[in-house]
């Protein structure tokens, strides 16, 4: 029988459990959702292309991908970028992004946010 692996990235745990606390205090499901999706295991995470949050957004809405944002197209609307990580090129080519962490001290009630996974 296969041990159970646990996660041990602090920083993971710490937002994790940050997420659930703020869902809690504020009665928002959003971050919830967010939280779950950060405790699958990394090979299940959300990878999600430009091209895919910009067929999908809105202008002027915050975007939380809770896995990795890859550089595989281009923005062409106003938004906030929100997610666990960046790739290098996702980096270069987008201009508003930011932390899960930001994100939630930012706008705990989750206002104008859409998760995309």
């Amino acid at each position: 029988m296969k041990p159970k692996t646990r996660k041990t990235d602090e920083g993971l745990l710490r937002l994790i459990r940050e997420l659930k606390k703020t869902s809690n205090k504020e009665n928002v499901n959003i971050w919830k959702a967010v939280a779950q999706n950060l405790e699958k295991p990394t090979r299940k995470r959300a990878n999600v292309n430009l091209y895919k949050i910009d067929k999908y957004a809105k202008d002027n809405e915050y975007i939380i991908v809770p896995g990795k944002v890859l550089g595989v197209g281009e923005i062409s609307k106003n938004i906030n970028i929100a997610a666990y990580k960046f790739s290098d090129s996702a980096k270069s080519k987008v201009k508003n992004k930011m932390s899960i962490q930001e994100l939630l001290r930012k706008n705990p009630k989750g206002n104008k946010t859409r998760i995309i996974i």
